[in-house]
């Protein structure tokens, strides 16, 4: 792999560094302090409120309706008494007279419910017979076709009536289309509206109340329907909380209504995450115990052995192996913590805040300036001549930096050089971060496992613990980066062709006023 341009691997990371929340932040205090709301009452609300709204408006509408049908037959019976009445009225001797047998008149008098009255006015306006007082049809009313019946409610003698009238040509010509006004004889029925009231309730009860018993039956099968129907989230529940601690198994989802699935595939997904995380916990520690396991055994032996000779220089060389195993411990744990730390960061902890890069990085080079001498390696440091400015928390990078220079120096054979060099995209849209050795090199098909913890490339006889990149990853993922892993462009050794790790950060608007960023 001598290319190293176009073979790399890419750790995933969050899309957005500056949008990372707290699961636990004020959101959910904000949700605890709310009233806990029940999906029963809810749905119990939306559906008998409505209902219950509905209820009146539907006695309203068959009040309107009732009364209509109560007046359909009573407005025919007017009608009928009318044009009988007006076939009565004849003109004798030019004098317009109502021709009524005595049973005629006792008829219309014969209603013990309803009063009807009765009145024919002549076709010079004169009173021919029937009720005096009865009112007159309105003065600027259109007079309507001779024999045509209209209908109109007014007042009589205090109480509400119902009057149906009739103009008569008395002298029909053409068909009675030629008649005037003074060839036209009213004849008007009206009735109380007693009856038609009475009538109007009897509809209105036969109605109405079998509404009043069906209203509460229907309120018992719909509390009764929202209770069948939620009962598999009952039934959920308790089989989730008969689960023993410790059962992380997918929940069965073949038992579930339809709607109820997804909720269950959404819980299912969430123990699978948590079986992992739990599952990558415990190999966590049992890989950290068994690392912490070989220096506290080294330095027990060391001290053992030291305390058992009784030559100086046995002693010295005992004590020189115990530092160095206190020294592997020492740095387990340390990475063990930073790692721990990384895991764990938060925003609202260590926010993010603007930030030099180049300046970040020259002082972490300069903290490994004594190592790379120890380590006989050239350790160089590149930047642009302008600011590169990012959004980040200082410390968890220069941790990031310095667990890539650890790595470089350590990989890296005497002689060799280690580079770290400072980028940014045009515009000031991206940030580079890159850190380049002339080592051996990581196979492509190595470098997606050199971020899990404590992974070891198998021959690699250079000493560390397996942690460094993995807490490279994690801090990286916060900062909404990305972590790729090239060959060294610049090395020619095929026997050593390098290693170079870019970490592209989102940057800042490249300003030439540093101020500006605030």
């Amino acid at each position: 792999m001598s290319d190293g341009d176009s073979m790399q691997a890419t750790v995933p990371v969050a899309s957005d560094a500056g949008t990372l929340a707290d699961p636990f932040g004020p959101a959910e205090q904000e949700l605890e302090e709310q009233i806990q709301r029940s999906l029963f009452g809810e749905i119990l609300d939306w559906m008998l409120v409505p209902l219950l709204l509905l209820w009146p408006m539907s006695i309203a509408i068959t009040y309107l309706v009732a009364k209509s049908i109560a007046n359909y037959p009573f407005d025919h019976a007017l009608d009928d008494t009318v044009t009988v009445l007006a076939q009565q009225v004849k003109e004798v001797n030019g004098k317009v007279v109502a021709l009524l047998p005595n049973t005629s008149r006792d008829l219309l008098r014969a209603d013990d419910v309803d009063n009807i009255y009765f009145q024919i006015i002549g076709t010079r306006g004169e009173y021919v017979d029937g009720d005096r007082d009865m009112p007159m049809p309105p003065p600027d009313e259109e007079k309507p076709l001779p024999g045509s019946v209209i209908f109109r409610n007014d007042v009589m003698r205090g109480n509400d009536v119902r009057i149906a009238y009739t103009y008569i040509d008395m002298k029909p010509r053409n068909g009675g289309k030629g008649a005037t006004e003074s060839d036209l004889a009213l004849v008007q029925v009206g009735e109380t509206l007693d009856k038609r009231v009475e009538h109007a309730n009897e509809i209105i009860k036969g109605v109405i109340l079998p509404q009043f018993i069906i209203l509460p039956i229907a309120l018992a099968l719909v509390w009764f329907a929202l209770s069948r129907g939620l009962s598999p989230l009952a039934e959920l529940q308790r089989h989730i909380r008969e689960r023993r601690p410790d059962d992380l198994s997918p929940i069965d989802s073949r038992q579930v209504p339809e709607e109820i699935s997804p909720l269950v595939s959404s819980l299912n997904d969430m123990l699978e995450r948590l079986s992992q995380t739990i599952h990558m916990q415990k190999r966590f520690i049992a890989d950290a115990a068994h690392q912490m396991k070989t220096p506290l055994a080294g330095m027990r032996m060391q001290s053992e052995l030291a305390l058992r000779q009784t030559n100086y220089d046995e002693v010295h060389r005992s004590l020189e192996q115990l530092s160095k195993s206190s020294e592997s411990a020492t740095r387990l744990v340390n990475q063990l913590l930073a790692l721990a730390r990384a895991e764990n960061q938060t925003p609202e902890a260590k926010p993010f805040v603007p930030l030099e890069l180049s300046e970040l990085a020259r002082n972490v080079v300069q903290d490994w300036v004594q190592a790379s001498f120890t380590h006989r390696i050239d350790l160089g440091f590149e930047q642009p001549g302008y600011p590169v400015m990012v959004l980040g928390n200082p410390i968890t990078l220069r941790e990031l930096l310095s667990n890539l220079i650890d790595n470089a120096l350590r990989y890296t054979p005497a002689g060799g050089s280690v580079t770290v060099r400072v980028g940014a995209g045009e515009g000031g849209g991206i940030a580079t971060l890159e850190v380049e050795d002339t080592g051996p090199g990581i196979p492509y098909a190595e470098r997606t496992h050199v971020f899990e913890r404590f992974y070891r490339i198998l021959g690699n006889q250079a000493e560390g613990s397996g942690l460094g990149l993995s807490i490279v990853r994690e801090i990286a993922q916060q900062h909404g980066a990305t972590v790729d892993i090239f060959n060294n462009p610049r090395s020619h050794d095929p026997k050593f062709p390098g290693s170079l790790f870019r970490v592209t950060l989102r940057g800042e608007q490249r300003l030439d006023v540093i101020e500006d960023i605030g």
